[in-house]
Order: C-alpha cells, then structure tokens, then sequence
C-alpha cells in the first residue's frame, strides 16, 4: 500500500529586519512580494506553527494563551511600528499536543501560557495571512542552540503534518547586523554567495543521502564563510528545525535580495 504523503507544508522563510517589512522599506520588496506569491501554495492551513529566532529557553517551550498578545522586540523604529496589530488566536490545545509530542520522544518541553507573539511571528505571518484568522503556536528554540538538538525536535513534531498544520521556521539565512550596516565589497559578497550557495546545495542536492544532509547541517559551522554569516547562529536554526519535520530535501528553494545580502527561503 502506498503511504499518505504528509499534508502540511515546511517552511523556513528569511523574515528580514524587525518590522521593515511592514513599513514599506524598498530593502525588503523582493521579501514582501516573495510571501505573497508563495501563499497559494501553501493552502490553508489548520493552524500554524512557528519557530522563531527571536525566542531561547533552557528547554523547548511553546505559547499557550488563547489570545497571546504582541511583544515588539525591536528598538528604534518609527512610532508606527509599535502599532502594528495581528490578533490571530492562539491554539491551547495543540500547544499541549505539541508538548506532548516532544515528551513522548524524551525531550523535556513546557507550555507559557502568557507569552505573546514576537516579531519573528507577527511581521511575515501579516504579509502571508493578514486576516489573522488561523490560531498559531510559537516555538522556542533552545538557548544552548545545540543543532543536534534542534533537528531532534523537529523530529518529534513530524506527525504534525498529517494535521494540515503549517510549519515555519522564521529565522535569517544572512544574519551579521554588522554587515547589514557596513559598505558591502566583494569579499563581502563572494562571502554571502559561498554560504548560501552552500546552504542551497545542502538542502536541496539529490545527490545527497539523508544522513549526509544531516551531517552537513550538524556541522554546519565549518561551511564557507559560516561564521561571517551568523556570528550567532540563533537566525539558522529555525532551519534545523525545519529539516528535522522534513527528514527530506526541500521540494524549492528561493534566492531573494534582503537588505542587500543574498538570502534563502526553503520549502518542503
């Protein structure tokens, strides 16, 4: 008997500087434009489930609020920013689904029922789905940000696929703020190729076996120009996660200019 292919998409998506991309910064236009073409074939979704760059904890934690406020974690941007609204529910009950899901597979999880969306959520989720209608659930990433333990967890959340939940990893292939607000040369650039050229290839080769996919993502510090790249690697590991639902090379991948650095989108 052929078996169900999986309903849900994965998604690790670039979500650009703070709330940029919501304030008509001509430096996020191929970001922007690139959500509203890709939403289609997403479909629609039951709820989402969103990993974000912008939350740590010592163990993987989920939001658990019927209606998580928004925190604006950014500084310094015009006073409109800090009114930005997306009240899309949350989902308790997936949250403790998802809890458990992560118990079942020894990973020690908890639920914060007053914690709110961050911007890693809110901004590309208000370009993608401005109706705010579908209940969402936020995932931390752990603070030891430990790649093993990240692909680990996508692992255990794999089933969530065959619920029509939407998964997305909302992180930043190119993450060096230093950068961001330096004059780029062509080290510069050659630098920004050779990682997500690699990182492409990575998620994508069918020359590639899983393992070796894997592999390469646990030891992915020692890519070209890695630590350029992410001096942290807090905005990559949205990505392990991903490939961790996935177990698979990702079906597109997509090379948008953000800000001036080449970055990646990857869908499966």
């Amino acid at each position: 008997m052929k078996q169900s292919t999986p309903s849900g998409s994965v998604l690790f998506l670039s979500h650009g500087g703070g709330p940029l991309p919501l304030l008509g910064d001509p430096g996020h236009r191929e970001m922007v434009d690139f959500l509203h073409d890709l939403r289609p074939q997403l479909g629609s979704p039951s709820a989402i489930l969103v990993i974000s760059a912008h939350w740590e904890a010592s163990r993987p934690t989920l939001t658990g609020a019927a209606n998580p406020p928004l925190i604006y974690d950014y500084y310094g941007f015009p006073e409109e920013s800090y009114q930005i609204r997306y009240p899309a529910p949350g989902h308790p009950v997936l949250a403790e689904k998802l809890c458990a899901m992560l118990r079942n597979q020894g990973i020690d999880a908890a639920i914060d029922p007053e914690r709110g969306y961050d911007h890693g959520l809110f901004v590309p989720l208000k370009i993608l789905y401005p109706e705010a209608s579908i209940p969402c659930v936020q995932l931390s990433l752990l603070g030891n940000l430990d790649p093993a333990r990240h692909i680990a967890m996508g692992q255990a959340l794999a089933p969530l696929r065959d619920d029509k939940v939407l998964i997305i990893g909302s992180g930043f292939s190119f993450h060096n703020l230093k950068a961001f607000f330096s004059p780029a040369s062509d080290e510069s650039r050659a630098a920004n190729h050779a990682f997500e050229d690699w990182l492409e290839d990575t998620l994508t080769s069918a020359g590639l076996s899983e393992q070796e996919r894997q592999q390469r993502l646990l030891d992915w510090s020692q890519a070209p120009a890695a630590r350029y790249c992410h001096p942290r690697e807090e905005h990559l590991l949205p990505l392990h996660v991903c490939y961790g639902v996935a177990g698979a090379a990702a079906h597109q991948a997509f090379s948008l200019d953000i800000l001036g650095k080449r970055s990646s989108a990857f869908l499966w």
